[in-house]
């Protein structure tokens, strides 16, 4: 039994390392990025990285193959269920103005390991996307020059036949890459304009479309003769919302910019719910008089709306229609250029991926390395990579992310948040609750793990006043034993058994009928059960106390908003197939490698406990009860511990 303690601590330790969570330090506010961002720059490129390829390609090939003129629900359903996803973006955008995005947010609340797996995943994300939009957009400039590039390359430069490798080297997608890294790299100032720019053009284009689309519209392409509004059925607009969902992607620039909004606390919360309502209004509309224009299943899904007005008489406006998609195509690649530093420049500076990645230029107030080393990767996708295999893997990283974001906002929520002094309190000492609204303050703030919640480390339950996370007092006649825990403890038990039990019934109304073959008896039960496990799980957080309103932006709702989300994401991600799947753990593998190999090591909160541990060791190697109390005296803290070392020459030296 004596044998088994010491292996018991180390597993306790270790669950520790990684669930530990990032202490937020100083004034948030303080930071080596420039302000410069208002909420019009946020909103634009929040447009910038939703309305892109998809608004010209997406809504002919979901109209024509999957939903027909019903595409305009599918688009409806698919905000609706953005909403939940931005919304819990936005709280967090709001209440920590750092960059990171979903990375940042879960180190906060969840652990390190599940942040650096979302980073790990955001990385690849942005990196597979922006390359993927740069051949798009080459070969729609191709083909307005009647393939001419292509037919170039292939006759001087040759071909390829090998697998996961484009037929052709395209460098004209690689050479775009190159010159958007460039601008990225000039400043936040410069990229803002550029963007502005474009999405101007943009914008302008689809109020064209609009308004001539509206003129040209014939009402009978949505009448019986031709199939009727919803061709498919109910089915098929619900899979056209699975389609339709990853359109918006990309509001996420935002909550990644936050470290560079002059105002984030109001800033990043307009900024998204304006930019998502824009990119709504304009997929809604555009599908809906692409379908009144000409009839759905004759709708060509490689350009249709340029086609629309080819085959309507008007080809000078689809010349306007095909500068437009250029442009929308520049404002995507400037999001996801803009956005991909930030992420790979946060991790580098908590330690977690190589600190050469965390410089930032001092006049132009960038991560100059980290842009132009992923902008020369990004390129080098974009020249040798066949694209079309891979565009699939995106969406498991981003609904990977939308859902851990969505679970940190309940466990933000309900836990304490601990404020540090600069001189820390011994380990026995024990400290006072703080509200959430020091958020923002000039002390460090460090927010409590799983593992603090899950008693892995014994600590004294404060009972003497309603804490977040601790048992409503209207509850305590009936739910009195639940009082006895420490507090967020038993919600993040909750939280567990809300994401498994949405797991479960996910798997079973994916599964459960074609690949498991259930009886239709069992198959109802199971769905019953685990559909009451999620509801259970949702009562047991809602009877424990939130944390008091603050000054910024809250998501409304919660529990029910973001568990609702979780629900939404967890099925659309069991939906794609299993080499996306296959892909995807293949990709976690080489992150764990890289955490386990270097980030465990390398992160601040890391050298943190090692420097306190340092401390403690010396109590140990004097044990004359004069030198004992002069080092009691001494709290561990994060700073040099070069005032003990003098203190124990001193020591010595009176020995």
């Amino acid at each position: 039994m004596v044998s088994r303690l010491p292996r018991s601590a180390d597993l306790t330790r270790f669950c520790q390392k990684l669930n530990r969570v990032k202490t937020l330090e100083d004034d948030m506010m303080e930071t080596t990025f420039n302000r410069c961002l208002t909420t019009v720059d946020l909103t634009l490129l929040g447009i910038g990285g939703m309305v892109g390829s998809g608004l010209y390609v997406l809504t002919g090939t979901v109209a024509k193959d999957t939903a027909g003129p019903a595409i305009v629900i599918s688009f409806l359903i698919a905000s609706f269920a953005s909403l939940l996803a931005a919304l819990c973006y936005a709280e967090f955008g709001a209440r920590v103005p750092k960059t990171g995005s979903a990375y940042m947010f879960t180190y906060i609340s969840v652990g390190e390991i599940w942040a650096f797996l979302i980073g790990w995943n955001v990385i690849l994300e942005y990196m597979i996307g922006g390359a993927a939009v740069a051949r798009a957009w080459s070969g729609y400039l191709d083909s307005i020059f009647d393939h001419k590039i292509k037919t170039f390359t292939e006759t001087h430069v040759g071909t390829w036949n090998i697998p996961f490798l484009a037929h052709y080297p395209d460098f004209l997608a690689s050479g775009i890459l190159l010159l958007a890294t460039a601008f990225i790299s000039f400043g936040a100032r410069v990229s803002s304009w550029l963007n502005h720019v474009f999405s101007a053009i943009s914008m302008g284009v689809i109020l064209f479309i609009l308004v001539m689309g509206f003129i040209l519209a014939r009402p009978q392409n949505w009448g019986a003769a031709e199939g009727g509004f919803a061709p498919f059925g109910i089915s098929g607009i619900m899979a056209g919302t699975a389609t339709c969902f990853y359109a918006f992607v990309g509001f996420d620039v935002i909550a990644a910019s936050s470290e560079e909004a002059r105002n984030p606390q109001k800033a990043v919360p307009r900024a998204i719910a304006i930019s998502l309502a824009l990119a709504t209004g304009a997929y809604v509309l555009v599908s809906m008089v692409l379908t009144l224009m000409v009839p759905w299943h004759t709708l060509d899904p490689d350009s249709a709306l340029a086609d629309a007005f080819y085959r309507r008489g008007y080809s000078w406006a689809g010349f306007i229609v095909a500068a437009g998609s250029i442009c929308a195509m520049n404002t995507v690649l400037l999001s996801n250029l803009f956005s991909l530093p930030r992420i790979v420049y946060a991790m580098a500076e908590d330690g977690l991926f190589f600190q050469v990645f965390s410089r930032v230029h001092p006049r132009t107030q960038v991560p100059v390395v980290a842009i132009v080393v992923f902008g020369i990767l990004m390129s080098v996708l974009a020249l040798i990579f066949d694209l079309e295999a891979l565009v699939q893997f995106l969406s498991i990283g981003t609904l990977l992310a939308y859902t851990f974001v969505a679970a940190s906002v309940i466990v933000l929520r309900f836990q304490r948040v601990k404020s540090q002094a600069p001189n820390p309190p011994s380990e026995n000492e024990i400290v006072p609750p703080t509200s959430a609204e020091t958020i923002g303050a000039s002390e460090p703030k460090e927010y409590e793990s799983f593992s603090d919640k899950l008693n892995l480390v014994g600590k004294e339950k404060a009972k003497s006043q309603r804490e977040p996370g601790q048992l409503k007092a209207v509850f305590d006649p009936y739910l009195d034993f639940l009082s006895d825990f420490y507090p967020g403890e038993v919600v993040t038990v909750a939280v567990i058994i809300l994401m498994v039990s949405s797991l479960c019934l996910c798997s079973i109304l994916v599964f459960g009928k074609n690949q498991l073959h259930l009886p239709t008896w069992s198959y109802t039960l199971l769905i019953v059960l685990f559909s009451l496990a999620f509801v259970f799980s949702l009562v047991l957080i809602a009877v424990h106390e939130q944390q008091k309103s603050s000054q910024t932006f809250q998501l409304p709702l919660v529990p029910l908003t973001p568990a609702l989300s979780i629900l939404l994401n967890i099925y659309l991600m069991l939906k794609l197939n299993y080499m996306t799947w296959l892909r995807f753990s293949v990709w976690l593998i080489a992150g764990l490698l890289v955490y386990f190999g270097y980030g465990i090591w390398h992160s601040k909160e890391n050298l943190r406990e090692a420097q306190g541990h340092a401390i403690s060791a010396r109590y140990v190697v004097f044990p004359s009860s004069s030198l004992e109390e002069t080092v009691q005296t001494v709290q561990p803290s994060t700073q040099p511990s070069q005032g003990l070392d003098e203190t124990v020459e001193e020591e010595e030296a009176k020995r």
